[in-house]
């Protein structure tokens, strides 16, 4: 018997993308006015400060976190600072709030000509080289907080180990007792394997993004949103596609809810998991190597030819179970023409 659609599980999902395009809209993005009097002047300061955001992202009144252990700030002003002169220092730490208060160029300073003076919340002020300063801190946003923690080495470098051994070992054991797994022995939902492309042209597009933009990205990093049309196409792109994937995860999991008992649709979701995993790992790294580009096209075809091959067109007459061929239905044993 031919499988008949009663509606179309897509239509499940216009309310969630609706409500994500109202919610994006809500951002106001802040721009200067093209329009200014004909007599207005920049000042020497104002065009400095311009020039200074413009390419290191941040500036006065920028607010920052500690991320590392310590922050060693000099009290004196830079200039004051010789070799073999006492001065006068204290620390910011771990979680503590900080503001820049202030920007100085030493062009004298063999090791970094910008000193930035950052205060902290009982209203002490101190100086740091940038260069110590940037790898200790991080933006006071919770998006660019979790993009820092993510890029972190070790944690990537954990991430990564974890994630291969436990996707080796889980499809290990899905393979031996020939449970369902995603573009192998697959339920009939395009969702998963959906999601497993979007995961790795996701993965793509980002190591892309650093290779060749990554100032944009660092701007981002400094002033991130979740709004993909606020944003230049390329990270407009990007974002919609981190979109896509939490509404297509979503929507995975619902059909595998759905069509699968709750012992093995924890199994499919958790090989589900391992499988995105080890694409964004594959090709985030194979793609800084130029390799992940024809890999992501192989991938798609390869992903989609999986989800036609398994994909059941029929069901069974007498018990309604989806039949991926017609025959002897494995469940309630009547035959199916």
């Amino acid at each position: 018997m031919k499988r008949t659609n009663r509606h179309h599980p897509m239509l499940m999902l216009l309310p969630v993308v609706l409500l994500t395009f109202m919610l994006g809209s809500c951002y106001q993005h802040r721009t200067l006015k093209k329009t200014l009097p004909g007599n207005f002047h920049f000042t020497e300061q104002t065009l400095d400060s311009l020039s200074f955001f413009s390419t290191h992202h941040y500036t006065n009144n920028y607010n920052f976190v500690v991320r590392a252990d310590s922050l060693q700030l000099l009290r004196q002003q830079p200039e004051e600072q010789q070799p073999g002169m006492n001065v006068d220092t204290f620390y910011v730490y771990r979680g503590d709030h900080v503001v820049v208060a202030d920007i100085r160029m030493i062009p004298t300073d063999s090791i970094d000509s910008v000193w930035v003076e950052l205060a902290n919340d009982t209203s002490a002020f101190g100086w740091t080289r940038e260069s110590n300063m940037l790898p200790k801190v991080m933006p006071d946003d919770p998006i660019s907080q979790f993009i820092s923690d993510f890029s972190n080495i070790h944690l990537i470098f954990f991430l990564v180990v974890v994630s291969l051994f436990g996707a080796l070992y889980l499809l290990w054991r899905i393979f031996r007792s020939k449970a369902h797994i995603v573009h192998f022995h697959d339920i009939d939902s395009v969702y998963p394997t959906l999601l497993c492309i979007i995961v790795a042209s996701s993965a793509t597009f980002y190591a892309t993004i650093q290779m060749f933009v990554p100032q944009l990205w660092q701007h981002f990093y400094f002033h991130p949103t979740l709004n993909p049309f606020s944003v230049p196409p390329v990270l407009g792109v990007f974002l919609l596609s981190v979109w896509a994937m939490l509404i297509v995860a979503l929507a995975a999991f619902d059909d595998v809810r759905h069509k699968l008992p709750m012992g093995e649709a924890i199994v499919y979701l958790g090989g589900l998991a391992s499988v995105c995993a080890v694409d964004y790992i594959v090709f985030s790294i194979t793609t800084l190597y130029y390799v992940g580009y024809p890999l992501l096209v192989a991938y798609i075809w390869f992903a989609l030819y999986r989800h036609f091959h398994n994909r059941s067109r029929y069901v069974c007459g007498n018990c309604g179970h989806v039949l991926r061929r017609k025959g002897r239905c494995p469940y309630c044993g009547a035959w199916n023409e």
